[in-house]
């Protein structure tokens, strides 16, 4: 292996063609400049220098071996630059997972703004069930998570909740309680309804199973959906009815209406948290800054 110091010594030589300039220039006395030009012919196998008493001139061979020396130790150099960068927090990849954010403007500004301010950064995003963000998290596959409450999690997986909303009710056009403008929860006790899998989102699944029962009930889940809008759709198919965020009601669909729900329970447990979420052992600057932005314009709950 060459040593960076020996290709920076040669390019000083090969620029100076003087070795006693070269070795002012590298802050080093000439005789052991002389002894690792010596030392760099022998490990690349060829002359990189006539040498006469009056001058020094690159041969063929160090010809070639200059360009090959400047682009590597530039190329480290670049390195070198990039490394610190992304050490700052200015420069790398970030890696989002996401329920349905679409509906989240404030949440969106701020990732606009963050990546307006910050171009050195690229983003994967991918959308995934609470419970597949939480295993991205654990397994390093993701930086940053937005998900409902995960009902069961591990210590070094930190969570903030940065938005809330109300809890909703999603009917199918022409359903008995249609032109209801709130829904009692506990008129709903012999209606059939669609969800999510638990397995898919713990907390979310059982705050709607006891919000039910509170309501004197268990809910008749007859059919079960992966995402938020296949539950819509089960919805406006006549399957069931579902409870859902209330930001899923801006989606302005002719074949499903939305309803305030009325519970007999504190308002709190009628009302969903966004999480953001991180795994703290994993360090990262870039993540750490855009959790900064977030809780700045979004702070924890």
């Amino acid at each position: 292996m060459i040593e960076t110091r020996l290709l920076q010594q040669f390019i000083a030589v090969a620029e100076e063609l003087h070795f006693n300039r070269a070795a002012e220039r590298l802050h080093m006395a000439q005789p052991p400049l002389s002894q690792a030009i010596r030392k760099l012919e022998g490990l690349v196998g060829a002359p990189l220098f006539e040498r006469t008493h009056r001058s020094v001139a690159l041969t063929p061979a160090g010809v070639a071996f200059l360009e090959t020396a400047r682009r590597t130790v530039q190329s480290l150099e670049e390195g070198i630059a990039q490394t610190r960068r992304v050490a700052q927090g200015i420069e790398g990849h970030l890696t989002l997972t996401f329920i349905n954010i679409a509906p989240y403007v404030p949440l969106l500004r701020v990732l606009r703004t963050f990546r307006q301010a910050n171009p050195g950064i690229t983003f994967t995003m991918r959308e995934a069930t609470t419970q597949e963000q939480i295993n991205a998290l654990e397994q390093g596959r993701a930086d940053i998570a937005f998900m409902r409450a995960p009902g069961t999690t591990t210590p070094h997986l930190r969570l903030a909740a940065v938005l809330n909303e109300p809890i909703c009710i999603a009917l199918p056009v022409g359903h008995r309680l249609e032109a209801s403008p709130a829904v009692d929860l506990a008129s709903l006790r012999d209606e059939a309804f669609v969800a999510s899998p638990r397995t898919l989102g713990k907390g979310f699944h059982d705050r709607l199973l006891s919000l039910c029962q509170g309501a004197g009930f268990v809910p008749d889940i007859v059919q079960h959906g992966r995402q938020m809008q296949t539950l819509i759709a089960l919805v406006a198919a006549g399957f069931g009815i579902a409870l859902l965020p209330a930001s899923l009601a801006t989606d302005g669909r002719p074949d499903v209406v939305f309803r305030p729900l009325q519970v007999d329970a504190p308002e709190a447990m009628a009302r969903l948290d966004l999480f953001m979420a991180w795994n703290e052992n994993r360090a990262s600057a870039i993540r750490d800054r855009l959790i900064d932005a977030v809780l700045q314009v979004l702070p924890s709950r």
